[in-house]
């Protein structure tokens, strides 16, 4: 099959940096689609179509022009967060060819003397700023794609809140062009903005006495705004590796309270529904999501089992609600194939509940029991919490 669609990166210093099978390939092309500011570097015949807004047109735009000579223009490596990973969710790959230029991951990299493959790669172009605080942590290297010249200082004052003010920031703008230029200060110091087209590098250092979060469950319990809904730390860790999170899958949080499984689930690099009835949780689950670097958490206010999403989870964490009639029947339907439920209750008629679950579709209960060490007058001694009854069940299939 002859590929219709090519799609080609480009720098700053617009076409005369394209290598010459790039610039062969734009010459003949019948149609060429991009952006404003790409369809303006090119010159010649060829009939220019610029992106629609809003870009969900796209696609439609694409299907038009199947079976004509089409170059789509993008900004450095169309496969690095660029519009080639889109387009290949929407053309076979035997109809498409890519030709990369050195995006600005490369070119920063390169300019600072950071080896790639010790950089980890994100993006705030048209996405949270918040994600940027799940990969928070001390020595790391962080190359960042803004959204326009504002996004260095709603970075520096992001590192600044998360007691990462001391951390290195490298803004560098134009990357490529003639205009090229490397800005560079602390977070702590940065002010004012920067040209639109420009990319971010941080070097993550922590002030003394940051708070640092570490990357496995079992976060400390002050971490989360809660009103006492809350799955305490050591049950929560014990709960997070019987649900087996894997990168990708899909959890339910039922009855989620401060929303601290779902979240902990996504930060190991999930994605998560948590269902909860009541507004004031639900806007906590959400500010909690967010401070802790998941806002992309979906939050569905309502009570289950009517509130279930329709899909087919990897797992389900049912932490609220566990006596209701028909819930955990309704949870356990819901699951695919091979899907975890993991239910905790702490009182008599939910670990009732908990049982009959076991008795009907079998899994594994244990029960645990966690105390902490606290001060009675000069002394010190175990306070027990209540103990939780965990059932875990897998679905068969």
């Amino acid at each position: 099959m002859t590929p219709w669609l090519s799609v080609i990166g480009m720098g700053d210093d617009g076409v005369a940096g394209l290598s010459p099978a790039a610039r062969a390939l734009l010459d003949a092309a019948e149609v060429v689609v991009g952006g404003a500011r790409h369809l303006a570097l090119v010159e010649g015949g060829a009939e220019k179509r610029e992106w629609p807004s809003p870009f969900a047109g796209a696609r439609d735009l694409l299907e038009s022009l199947r079976g004509r000579n089409v170059v789509v223009l993008a900004s450095g490596d169309p496969m690095w967060f660029g519009i080639g990973a889109t387009l290949t969710r929407w053309v076979p790959a035997g109809e498409m060819r890519v030709l990369p230029h050195p995006g600005a991951f490369s070119l920063a990299a390169a300019r600072l003397g950071w080896p790639l493959q010790d950089c980890l790669f994100l993006t705030i172009h048209g996405r949270p700023l918040e994600v940027l605080h799940l990969h928070l942590a001390p020595g790391r290297r962080l190359l960042v794609l803004s959204e326009d010249g504002q996004s260095p200082a709603a970075v520096a004052r992001l590192l600044e809140k998360a007691g990462y003010g001391p951390s290195r920031l490298v803004v560098a703008e134009h990357l490529g062009g003639a205009a090229e230029r490397l800005r560079e200060a602390t977070a702590e110091t940065w002010v004012g903005a920067a040209a639109d087209l420009n990319t971010i590098a941080v070097e993550c250092r922590a002030e003394s006495g940051a708070r640092l979060h570490a990357a496995v469950p079992g976060l400390p319990d002050d971490v989360f705004d809660h009103d006492g809904q809350l799955t305490k730390r050591e049950i929560r860790a014990v709960t997070l590796a019987a649900l087996a999170p894997l990168p990708g899958q899909v959890l339910w949080d039922v009855g989620a309270g401060c929303g601290s499984v779902a979240i902990e689930w996504m930060r190991t690099g999930g994605r998560a529904v948590a269902i909860e009835p009541r507004p004031d949780r639900c806007a906590r689950i959400a500010a909690n999501a967010a401070a802790l670097g998941v806002p992309g958490l979906e939050i569905i206010r309502g009570a289950a089992p009517d509130a279930l999403p329709y899909s087919d989870p990897d797992a389900i964490f049912v932490g609220g609600g566990v006596s209701v009639p028909g819930l955990l029947e309704a949870c356990w339907s819901s699951l695919r194939p091979g899907g975890r439920l993991v239910a905790n209750a702490v009182t008599a008629e939910g670990e009732a509940a908990l049982i009959a679950l076991h008795a009907r579709f079998g899994g594994q209960m244990v029960r645990l029991a966690v105390s902490r060490l606290a001060p009675v007058g000069g002394f010190h001694t175990w306070h027990p919490a209540m103990p939780v009854t965990q059932y875990v069940g897998r679905k068969g299939g």
